[in-house]
């Protein structure tokens, strides 16, 4: 369920590349160990190695599959417009991940760190490479969405809907008229809303919602996301998801914000 892993798989299938999955268990802290290190020092995912050799950051990830197999084209042929698909990935990276984080780790990520002693799950964070990460999850563990976090997630989340559905309103992608790597890059994090019964947060802007509506029905967000979520998992996922909505509704609601 990585967002960032998501993004690749649906550039991958937009320009019908050939791979191979190798799972990572992220529960499990498998991205910590020192042989996927030796691949990603950071220890996240995804990681695309071809010949040999790696290619890490799941937005370089994107660009390098554009500049390696750039037929069919994900970044447009106006400068102006690659400078805006360019704004979304870096809004994406530098806000919306964190913030998707702060929302889903809680939820999913944390479980078996649950089972650990005080001592083993301290250890287990200890890992984590880089340090905002691992502050982040020490709170997230013990707070959970009473984090501090989870109201700047929230709040991110928002703004971002709010700025697209500007965009949206002279255009029918974020970077312009054809869908670019931008797209590629939000939709996993409307996955997200999707997944665990969250989605009359983006339906309250109906050109937010239909955007969702065209990038779901491509072929492939199909096969490299859609796929992926058996009946049972999506079940499993709302019954968790349930209880954070009236969390996020509340802290909507602080802000006149009806959901």
């Amino acid at each position: 369920m990585s967002p960032c892993s998501q993004k690749v798989r649906i550039v991958l299938a937009e320009k019908a590349i050939d791979w191979h999955l190798i799972d990572v268990d992220l529960p499990g802290k498998a991205n910590l160990e020192a042989d996927y290190l030796k691949l990603n020092p950071l220890g996240v995912v995804p990681t695309l190695v071809e010949d040999g050799r790696a290619v890490i950051e799941s937005s370089i990830i994107c660009e390098y599959l554009e500049d390696r197999f750039p037929l069919p084209t994900l970044r447009p042929t106006d400068a102006w417009q690659v400078a805006r698909m360019r704004y979304w990935m870096k809004h994406i990276d530098n806000k919306l991940h964190p913030s998707c984080g702060a929302l889903q780790w809680p939820l999913v990520m944390a479980d078996k760190l649950r089972q650990l002693s005080a001592a083993e799950q301290d250890a287990m964070i200890e890992r984590v490479v880089e340090k905002p990460r691992r502050e982040r999850q020490r709170r997230l563990l013990k707070l959970g969405y009473e984090a501090p976090d989870v109201l700047d997630a929230v709040a991110v989340y928002q703004a971002t809907l709010v700025e697209m559905d500007e965009v949206l309103a002279t255009q029918p992608w974020l970077a312009g008229s054809d869908f670019s790597l931008a797209d590629a890059a939000m939709a996993p994090y409307f996955q997200t809303l999707e997944q665990f019964g969250w989605s009359a947060w983006y339906a309250l802007r109906p050109r937010v919602a239909e955007w969702y509506a065209n990038v779901r029905s491509r072929p492939s967000y199909q096969s490299a996301v859609t796929a992926d979520y058996s009946a049972g998992k999506l079940a499993d996922l709302a019954a968790r998801g349930a209880p954070a909505w009236l969390k996020i509704k509340a802290l909507l609601a602080e802000r006149g914000i009806a959901a």
